[in-house]
């Protein structure tokens, strides 16, 4: 199915009731989704991070985090943190490659550039690097983490973001 018969989603601020289906958004969006750069003990191990419930919903609530909503209910979502890391974006398989991750990417990024951020980082798995260097990113370096004795390689990446204007359309 493409983009285009699909529709645009609705973005909207995390809740806490929101925990649990986003743990499986982001469990599936990892084996299913990223079979090709990984493999099954790089992905459980990966998959493993969100386990713990109330774990995961504390880093949800420490960054500011936008849901990814289709016909009212849960597709994705994007953790942006504190000096502009990126620290998650995940979208279920069945809404992959619609245009979801790019609108909740695109949100993220105005949101940061009208908070005065003046750049964005991001640890892209293998998988989402395509997505970023599409809105910019360019890559840093490489990374390789260590996750229950699997290593899963990924790459610091980096956008400067333009200027605020000011009121009398300065940057």
């Amino acid at each position: 199915m493409n983009a285009s018969a699909f529709p645009k989603p609705t973005l909207r601020p995390f809740l806490p009731a929101d925990i649990p289906l986003l743990a499986e958004i982001r469990f599936a969006a990892i084996e299913e989704l990223s079979a090709e750069d990984y493999d099954e003990g790089q992905r459980r191990a990966w998959a493993s991070r969100a386990d713990d419930e109330e774990a995961f919903g504390q880093t949800l609530a420490k960054g500011l985090t936008l849901i990814a909503l289709i016909g009212g209910g849960p597709v994705g979502f994007i953790v942006l943190l504190d000096g502009g890391l990126i620290d998650q974006l995940y979208v279920h398989p069945a809404v992959a490659r619609t245009g979801v991750a790019s609108a909740l990417l695109d949100a993220i990024e105005k949101l940061a550039a009208a908070r005065g951020v003046a750049a964005l980082a991001v640890d892209a798995s293998d998988t989402g690097k395509p997505l970023f260097e599409k809105f910019g990113f360019v890559a840093e370096r490489r990374n390789a983490i260590e996750i229950d004795g699997e290593y899963l390689g990924n790459t610091r990446m980096k956008k400067v973001l333009s200027p605020k204007p000011t009121k009398d359309g300065r940057t």
